[in-house]
């Protein structure tokens, strides 16, 4: 079916970019600045899976940021929602089959380390998989990526550089740190924050990490940023999806600036 998808893809658009972006919760507005744009809504694309939570838009836009074209899959799915690991990945495959080779990932996470602040921007250096799934598991597609991929960089070194560079450039205080995928949808204990707190997570949050293995799998270069929408449980009062909504709008402006910025400084 992704093979599928890529063909109807390919037919709508002659040319794809070689830069995806995948957007996360409330930070639409990115995509919706870019110029020449060409928005294709993802139920009109063969097997693409619609999001089904508040805040992601679910379309797939091409268009041009500065002078660099690129394609943002404005909305993602969540294993929480109940799709299957492989149908999470769907959209970040279909990229790899039409020649992406750079990837950014944004998403809205809670802030473990008490150094964060909501509305920060957090590079994201490893990540920690505590949601019971890979997307790999099953028959692997030799054409698509081997067995057993290595993750030993799962985040590439170089588009970190770049990352922090560009953040230096526009003033910004921005941080870096692990990233814990949990399944969700429920948000973590007091507990578990002090758990992953322990084995050496900073952030936590639902999504993410199958699109990046995914993406790895596939030879794509990967740097992923997180808004710290909340600070994690028992580091502040009860926390809310609206909460998360609100912070994430509240800092898309930031965020926009500052992938605008990456974009143009990035070589692909």
């Amino acid at each position: 079916m992704i093979r599928a998808a890529a063909a109807e893809l390919s037919r709508r658009v002659a040319e794809w970019p070689r830069v995806a972006l995948v957007l996360g919760s409330a930070q639409s507005s990115f995509s919706e600045a870019l110029e020449d744009r060409v928005a294709i809504p993802y139920r009109e694309i063969p097997g693409w899976p619609v999001p089904r939570v508040a805040g992601h838009a679910g379309e797939l836009i091409v268009g041009r940021s500065g002078t660099k074209r690129v394609a943002v899959l404005s909305g993602r799915v969540h294993l929480y929602e109940g799709w299957t690991p492989q149908e999470v990945v769907f959209g970040v495959r279909v990229m790899g089959l039409l020649g992406v080779r750079v990837l950014v990932l944004t998403n809205a996470a809670g802030g473990i380390r008490e150094s964060y602040r909501p509305g920060m921007q957090v590079f994201i250096t490893d990540h920690i998989n505590l949601q019971g799934v890979n997307p790999l598991v099953g028959a692997n597609d030799q054409s698509l990526g081997p067995r057993f991929p290595d993750m030993s960089e799962a985040y590439d070194r170089g588009l970190l550089e770049l990352a922090r560079d560009t953040a230096r450039g526009l003033g910004m205080n921005t941080g870096e740190g692990v990233y814990a995928a949990m399944l969700g949808p429920s948000f973590e204990t007091p507990a578990e924050i002090r758990f992953l707190r322990t084995i050496g997570a900073d952030l936590a949050g639902m999504s993410t990490v199958p699109e990046v293995i995914a993406a790895r799998h596939m030879g794509m270069r990967v740097l992923a940023v997180s808004t710290v929408t909340n600070m994690a449980a028992g580091m502040q009062a009860a926390l809310s999806h609206e909460e998360v909504l609100e912070t994430g709008k509240a800092s898309a402006a930031e965020l926009k600036r500052f992938l605008g910025a990456f974009l143009e400084k990035l070589e692909v």
